[in-house]
């Protein structure tokens, strides 16, 4: 395929995902927002294979078109709307709850600054294809690895604490 060939199918596959991004964010039903934002996750996943990145495309698709889709839909199907007193009496219940918060975010991050000088995140011998697909994902970018496996725990807590919920009711 030919460089003008290329960027074509790029626009329109931009404009594409432009266009379900945005009736994602404008749609008032939630379900077929959930739906409208799964589909700009395939459409930049087929950017991703066009521009060349495999890996990311696969991890695009099963992670955020598979498994947050999936914990979206679940979650709106376990809601119903609230009355004010309500709603005001569970965001009180919620501070509470998440009080400490900001106490173990500040805690994160100076783990993070110090750990710092011993991440890799050079990635021109991956890009260049020097390495081979377990060398690139599992050495050189092990944090995007460690990453993903903390997004795919919080969605799957998310999910167990909403069924929790919804038995105890």
């Amino acid at each position: 395929m030919d460089q003008g060939t290329t960027n074509i199918i790029l626009i329109i596959l931009l404009a594409l995902m432009v266009a379900s991004a945005v009736f994602a964010v404008m749609i008032r039903n939630l379900l077929k927002a959930a739906i409208a934002l799964a589909a700009t996750s395939v459409v930049l996943t087929i950017i991703m294979f066009v521009l060349g990145s495999p890996i990311a495309a696969v991890l695009e698709l099963s992670v955020c078109a598979g498994l947050i889709t999936a914990v979206f839909i679940s979650a709106i199907s376990l809601t119903r709307p609230g009355t004010k007193e309500e709603l005001a009496a569970k965001s009180k219940a919620r501070f509470r709850r998440f009080i400490y918060l900001p106490i173990i975010v500040v805690l994160l991050a100076a783990g993070l600054l110090l750990c710092w000088p011993s991440i890799r995140l050079n990635i021109t011998d991956v890009a260049s294809g020097n390495l081979s697909v377990q060398t690139a994902f599992w050495d050189v970018r092990s944090l995007d690895i460690i990453g993903q496996i903390i997004i795919i725990i919080a969605g799957v807590f998310g999910v167990v604490v909403l069924f929790r919920e919804q038995e105890e009711k």
